[in-house]
């Protein structure tokens, strides 16, 4: 693969007629937020790493099937979603969610609806990871995936098999809940957790 980089869609071409190497360096431009998801979707068990690679080996199983001209990311995304989400129901972990790696996760380029916008302040992070990890396995995902990730509203609804119009509605109540949790923790711990989400007027 010499001279300019090759783009996914080249990768793709490549991977879809036998070669290994076009897929492993697709592999590596995208695992770094497939751990993410990995990590948000199974609640920060032990075994993202091997979550994240059961995906990518079922990926290049299914690699012949994607559609050219597609975004890949989110196809990744939502096979490492799917993975990581029987995992963690075959094996009945409830751990608490890990999010320091999420946090590492670049924003979208598309910025979140301003009725839905949150800011997320590092400067509590304890208390924000013990409110989510408090929320509904459909609102923890949601945040998670659209707001720590900075997943866009179309990633987001391929990841969790959404419409778009489902994923807006249900991050913007998620927030809502959300921000209700925090406040009522901040009422009753004498105001720790104070407003760590900021947001637009809500819809």
């Amino acid at each position: 693969m010499e001279g300019r980089p090759l783009d996914d869609a080249e990768l793709i071409g490549r991977a879809k007629r036998g070669d290994v190497g076009a897929f492993e360096e697709l592999v590596r431009r995208h695992r770094g937020m497939a751990v993410r998801v990995a990590y948000i979707a199974t609640r920060g068990a032990a075994d993202v790493e091997d979550v994240v690679q059961e995906a990518f080996v079922k990926a290049y199983m299914a690699i012949g099937r994607f559609n050219d001209g597609a975004p890949l990311r989110p196809w990744l995304l939502r096979i490492v979603a799917n993975e990581a989400s029987n995992t963690r129901r075959a094996s009945g972990r409830r751990t608490n969610l890990a999010l320091r790696l999420a946090a590492q996760g670049r924003p979208s380029d598309d910025a979140a609806p301003s009725a839905e916008a949150a800011v997320l302040a590092d400067s509590d992070r304890a208390t924000l990871l013990a409110a989510v990890n408090r929320l509904r396995e459909v609102d923890r995902l949601v945040v998670g995936y659209r707001f720590m990730l900075g997943l866009s509203d179309a990633e987001c609804a391929q990841v969790l098999g959404w419409p778009i119009g489902t994923v807006k509605s249900r991050a913007a109540r998620a927030l809502r809940r959300l921000r209700a949790m925090l406040e009522k923790d901040a009422t009753g711990d004498g105001g720790i957790g104070t407003a760590i989400l900021v947001d637009g007027n809500d819809a």
